[in-house]
């Protein structure tokens, strides 16, 4: 039994023409055989969809298809060769699916780099890098010479693919358009031309240095400029400074993607910065002067009398730079009670008289909690 159209494409038959398509660009994206090289299954899969959206996708040959399924399509059908408007049968299924799809590009080509399925795109490939930074670095910019693989343009030929002295010609089966048209019935499908690959033209003897691409692998060092304030997941484009294009093609770009290593003393929010500093017991009740760190040395903070546990102080402007300019971010430092953990004799005794004297060892919690605990445990 012959499968479903609709069935193959998870929808129903109601569907509209817009997302028709949007099932048919999901489910040809998952079976492409540029996404499964070598897998046969996949590339059946393939095959079925494109032909279901391509019936399904006609007004009229939808109409023919609900009302006689599949076999409207088959040799003498209403819709095969000599009845309708001529069948799938013997279409290919990727000039389909480009066709469907603008039949501008690669249809992988916005995940992958991809080139154009009209014509050999030569350029070269992006190439992406990471690179960890301390907080310090990101804060004040860093000079790095990093180091990586690419492809460059080949000396012997120039970035030609030709060995020297041999020639290039009109590829004689486009006449140099890069692309053939080939007639299925009443429909016309461009594909790159078999012949010349895309590129219009024919050389008459490939470069032995480079087997006629025009480029080679090599290492390939680069200075880096970060600037002040990148974070986590910065990243910056050296425009250029990836592979370079097939016969002589626009290179591609080096991306770098940036990795801010964490901190011992401070955690970051944006631009701002937070450190906890833990003060004793008796400099929170009394006051007094604490120090405190900043990315750039150090700095005195004045604690008030009373200052509870939790209490944060904003110091303006002792933050982060701004990646694109203008005021930098704030320090936030946040007090934490340093309780004791061990003590003299002494020291409790003194404590205690402290205790009896405020009535803590009677009133345990703040007349404030004790309140609003109430409202709910009368």
């Amino acid at each position: 039994m012959a499968e479903d159209y609709y069935s193959m494409l998870g929808v129903a038959r109601g569907v509209s023409s817009d997302d028709l398509k949007k099932a048919y660009r999901k489910k040809a994206m998952e079976f492409h055989p540029d996404r499964n090289p070598g897998n046969k299954e996949a590339e059946e899969k393939f095959k079925k969809v494109s032909r279901a959206y391509e019936i399904l996708s006609d007004d009229e040959k939808r109409k023919m298809y609900d009302a006689h399924g599949e076999a409207a399509f088959e040799q003498g059908g209403p819709g095969g060769p000599g009845g309708g408007r001529g069948g799938f049968r013997g279409a290919d299924p990727t000039d389909i699916f480009n066709q469907m799809f603008g039949g501008g590009g690669n249809p992988f080509g916005d995940m992958f780099g991809g080139g154009s399925s009209q014509q050999q795109d030569n350029s070269g490939e992006d190439i992406p890098r990471g690179i960890n930074l301390t907080l310090e670095e990101a804060a004040t910019g860093v000079e790095r010479k990093i180091t990586y693989k690419k492809y460059v343009t080949c000396t012997k030929c120039t970035g030609s693919g030709a060995e020297p002295g041999s020639k290039k010609s009109r590829c004689p089966t486009c006449g140099g358009h890069g692309h053939v048209i080939r007639s299925n019935g009443f429909f016309q499908m461009r594909q790159v031309c078999p012949n010349c690959g895309g590129e219009g033209e024919k050389i008459e003897k490939p470069c032995r240095s480079c087997s006629g691409e025009g480029r080679v692998v090599s290492d390939h060092t680069f200075d880096l400029k970060i600037p002040a304030g990148v974070d986590t997941g910065t990243r910056l484009r050296s425009t250029g400074n990836g592979s370079a294009g097939r016969r002589n093609g626009t290179p591609g770009d080096l991306y770098i993607v940036i990795t801010v290593l964490e901190h011992e003393l401070f955690e970051r929010d944006g631009d701002d910065l937070a450190c906890a500093v833990p003060v004793k017991f008796s400099i929170a009740a009394l006051g007094g002067s604490i120090e405190v760190p900043k990315l750039k040395g150090k700095t005195i903070l004045k604690i008030p009398a009373g200052t509870q546990g939790g209490t944060t102080f904003r110091l303006r402007g002792e933050g982060m730079p701004t990646l694109r300019g203008g005021s930098p971010g704030d320090l936030l430092v946040r007090v934490d009670i340093d309780v004791p953990k061990k003590m003299t004799d002494e020291q409790k005794a003194t404590l205690k008289a402290y205790a009896e004297a405020s009535g803590d060892a009677t009133t345990p919690v703040s007349d404030s909690w004790k309140n609003k605990f109430k409202k709910f445990f009368p």
